[in-house]
């Protein structure tokens, strides 16, 4: 097996935690192993929850775990000028029309509340489909109506092919916020596109991610997106057996770095 290029792609809402760290060491052995470059990417589009040390801590983490990357940023100064989703707009908002104009989106004016409420899983479930909402309506999502979405195959590390059906937590995916910005699933895909990437490494929480993307890349006919070889990793549990997460307080690699931690410390635990 043979890649050209795979990513790190942090999200600058919080600190960056020991599963992120975990994530970053699979990916750089892997690409080592494999011959593929590797693309830094940072997704910086949930601009409610940006902050500058967030994107700072990436920088500092990689380089006090010595984890080097080929491609993208060096610096803050560097992402913001120069790299920051913000400089691909017009390929998000020109994704997005071609999308409407396709007819497979529908808009959405749902609270998270409101989803709870229609259903105890918290899955959202199509609710506003057949509501008739229109797309230009204020304080509404955009939604890919992924109701006769059919078996989806994506290849998988390392020479495998998966077969799998949408599951719930991936159905009817966002594209576009209300506050009209694209959605993660859009922006991921039109950047791995754009950068050529190949080999995508994520944890295995993401599996619905990979599947969205892969019938969003198909409904824009790109082809490209059918030789991305993916691999899902286990994910670092904290206490009760939860994954670790930003938003959950988990351990930062800040907090230990500045303990006076050693990169050898984090390599040897997450080695087990």
């Amino acid at each position: 097996m043979h890649t050209k290029l795979t990513r790190l792609a942090p999200t600058p809402s919080g600190f960056l935690h020991l599963g992120n760290l975990y994530s970053f060491l699979i990916t750089k052995a892997l690409s080592e192993k494999h011959g593929s470059k590797v693309l830094l990417r940072i997704d910086d589009l949930d601009r409610d929850r940006y902050r500058q040390e967030y994107v700072q801590d990436i920088f500092d983490s990689l380089d006090f775990m010595e984890i080097s990357y080929d491609i993208g940023p060096k610096n803050l100064k560097e992402f913001e000028s120069d790299w920051s989703q913000i400089h691909r707009m017009n390929s998000y908002l020109d994704t997005l029309e071609t999308l409407r104009n396709q007819k497979v989106l529908f808009a959405c004016d749902c609270t998270r509340k409101r989803i709870q409420q229609l259903d105890s899983s918290g899955y959202y479930l199509g609710y506003c489909l057949d509501r008739r909402i229109p797309l230009d309506k204020m304080d509404t999502s955009w939604r890919y109506n992924t109701f006769n979405t059919d078996f989806i195959k994506i290849k998988e590390y390392p020479n495998l092919e998966g077969t799998y059906t949408l599951p719930e937590d991936g159905a009817f995916f966002m594209v576009r916020k209300k506050d009209r910005l694209p959605a993660y699933q859009l922006t991921s895909v039109v950047d791995d596109i754009h950068f050529g990437v190949d080999f995508i490494i994520r944890g295995k929480d993401l599996l619905s991610s990979s599947l969205d993307q892969k019938v969003l890349a198909e409904s824009l006919g790109n082809n490209s997106f059918n030789e991305i070889t993916f691999f899902h990793h286990s994910l670092i549990k904290g206490p009760k057996n939860v994954k670790l997460s930003k938003s959950e307080g988990a351990t930062s690699i800040q907090y230990l770095r500045k303990e006076g931690k050693s990169p050898a410390i984090y390599t040897r635990c997450l080695g087990n």
